[in-house]
């Protein structure tokens, strides 16, 4: 077995962020780099890289573990109360018009499955939007807590129901059974885990070996992991809710990491974004069916059609947050629910593995999910900047 095909897409994946850190006023989601550099590399243009089994793995890893930290970034604590209902009633505004927006792209014959459609646009990038508000220094404010919220919500609302329509092998019922099963299990895991702490043996154990060459806490993440994903695809169900569910388990018991292991979560965003999470990004490009996307106008087409599909979704229910946010505010807001790339790059590679989609009308929505990522983050920033007055004479 060769890892040429691996060594080329680490060295795209160490490369792009490098890149953007030579130039810092590009302020640029090195994500989208790195799937462009996959595509570059890949068959679509240089023909550098093919997916084999060796990459295949790394990169299902990567996407493994981005949702498994996706689901560890829930702050459960707020969610609650008007947050909440906010988010919740956002997001089901969402699905209802993403579900009028994907019936009108069928029927004009644009794609052939109108509820997956919906269900893809139906998301957010908290993977992306959390850094940019955290790094604008308005993560910990109302407007803040409210956009992660709303994009908790929306990521658990349309991995559940990608799951629940989509991946079960026995239709909708025995599929919302068997999840319910996996959500019985993770509560179970949950008391388990809690009830351990509860033993000074157990938690000086853990504290003794979690910064030595054992690791534990890191293996016992990479335990609930692997194991959680191996549940929901016996269960028939896909990989992405198990690492998804893993996350947020472990975000739920995991309540004393400033206290006791305040290096814990660093080390798992290490390994994550530090080489599978980018095999994944730089190995979707390298899938990337571009010839497909290039060589028919009308697909072509659908980019801006989709982008635009985005904001509708994504964005006009932000106009429920306008009580609690000021004008700039629910600008920002919708712009940053509207950005969506992570769960679209996922979902449609489901989506053609379940022959819902084909690699052209699924580049035409990773297309449009690049777009949202260059654009809308940095329109949002410039919405939410405060404006100067002109000086008087």
């Amino acid at each position: 077995m060769s890892l040429e095909n691996v060594l080329i897409v680490t060295v795209v994946a160490f490369a792009a962020p490098f890149a953007l850190g030579l130039v810092p006023a590009l302020r640029l989601p090195s994500v989208v780099l790195e799937i462009v550099a996959g595509i570059v590399v890949g068959p679509s243009v240089l023909g550098w890289v093919d997916v084999d089994p060796a990459l295949g793995v790394l990169s299902l890893v990567g996407l493994a573990f981005l949702l498994f930290l996706s689901g560890l970034e829930i702050d459960f604590a707020g969610l609650r109360g008007q947050v909440l209902r906010l988010a919740a009633g956002g997001w089901a505004l969402s699905f209802v018009l993403a579900v009028v927006v994907g019936a009108g792209l069928g029927a004009a014959g644009a794609v052939d499955a109108p509820v997956f459609v919906a269900v893809v646009l139906a998301a957010t990038s908290l993977g992306i939007v959390v850094p940019v508000l955290k790094d604008a220094g308005t993560a910990a404010s109302p407007f803040g807590q409210l956009v992660i919220a709303a994009g908790t919500v929306a990521d658990f609302g349309c991995i559940i129901l990608l799951s629940l329509l989509f991946t079960g092998e026995g239709g909708p019922t025995s599929t919302g059974i068997l999840l319910a099963s996996l959500l019985a299990i993770a509560a179970a895991v949950f008391i388990a885990v809690r009830r351990a702490e509860r033993s000074r043996r157990v938690m000086g154990t853990l504290a003794r070996l979690q910064d030595t060459t054992a690791q534990i806490r890191v293996r016992g993440a990479m335990i609930l992991l692997i194991a959680f994903v191996v549940l929901a695809e016996s269960f028939g169900l896909e990989a992405i809710l198990g690492a998804f569910a893993a996350g947020a388990v472990l975000a739920l018991v995991d309540r004393d990491e400033a206290m006791t292991h305040p290096e814990f979560r660093r080390k798992l965003e290490a390994m994550g974004f530090g080489f599978f999470i980018p095999v994944f990004f730089v190995t979707s490009g390298v899938r990337f069916d571009l010839g497909a996307l290039l060589d028919h106008p009308a697909t072509l087409a659908l980019v801006p059609v989709f982008l635009a599909a985005l904001i509708v979704v994504r964005g006009v229910p932000a106009l429920l947050y306008r009580r609690t946010l000021d004008a700039r505010e629910t600008t920002a807001a919708a712009l940053l629910q509207s950005t969506s790339l992570p769960f679209i790059v996922a979902a449609t590679a489901i989506g053609q593995d379940l022959g819902l989609v084909d690699g052209a009308k699924a580049a035409a929505l990773v297309a449009a999910g690049l777009l949202s990522v260059l654009v809308f983050p940095v329109t949002a920033l410039a919405a939410l900047a405060p404006r100067t007055r002109p000086a008087e004479a």
